[in-house]
């Protein structure tokens, strides 16, 4: 999204669409809450539904946070209760396929609409962030020392939640 500006207003207008139009196609929607399957094919809709940034409703959210309008909010949202639903990861507190990159999902959708209960929830991720995180380090006894998958990741989640902001590494700051 953040090349949107540098296209032509009719060419930004298609290729809206067409997110848009693939977002709606391929999301997995049951009892308000939405994902997207793991892969595509001839029975994608029975694929795995992983939650997590790396694979399904999470890392949709981030990615389509900047997505201008707002035709695709409510399947944001819906990807939001999906991921509020399914909890905290059990995988670690970081941002690939942790906590802290599902709970990024959160602030976006706060920075997007608003809404306090998005901002509530992802300080509630973070607080159970930090304890995966002490009880990681207590396991393997010392911190991981990696943007993705270790601690640095989760030190720029919690640094949002205090300042109320999203701004996940490398794809709004790099």
């Amino acid at each position: 999204m953040r090349g949107h500006s540098l296209l032509e207003p009719a060419d930004q207008a298609r290729c809206q669409e067409v997110i848009e139009t693939t977002i709606y196609r391929t999301a997995v929607v049951e009892n308000d809450s939405a994902t997207w399957p793991t892969e595509l094919g001839e029975n994608w809709h029975r694929s795995k539904r992983l939650m997590q940034f790396c694979h399904g409703a999470p890392g949709f959210v981030v990615c389509l946070a900047r997505l201008p309008g707002t035709a695709a909010d409510d399947l944001l949202a819906a990807a939001g209760e999906a991921t509020w639903r399914a909890g905290p990861l059990r995988q670690g507190s970081n941002l690939c396929h942790g906590t802290a990159g599902n709970g990024y999902a959160f602030l976006v959708l706060y920075a997007r609409t608003g809404e306090a209960r998005w901002l509530a929830r992802a300080r509630a991720f973070a607080m159970h962030a930090i304890a995966q995180c002490d009880a990681e380090a207590a396991a393997i006894g010392r911190p991981r020392h990696s943007l993705w998958t270790g601690d640095i990741g989760l030190a720029l989640y919690l640094r949002d939640c205090v300042r109320s902001r999203a701004e996940f590494p490398t794809l709004d700051v790099f």
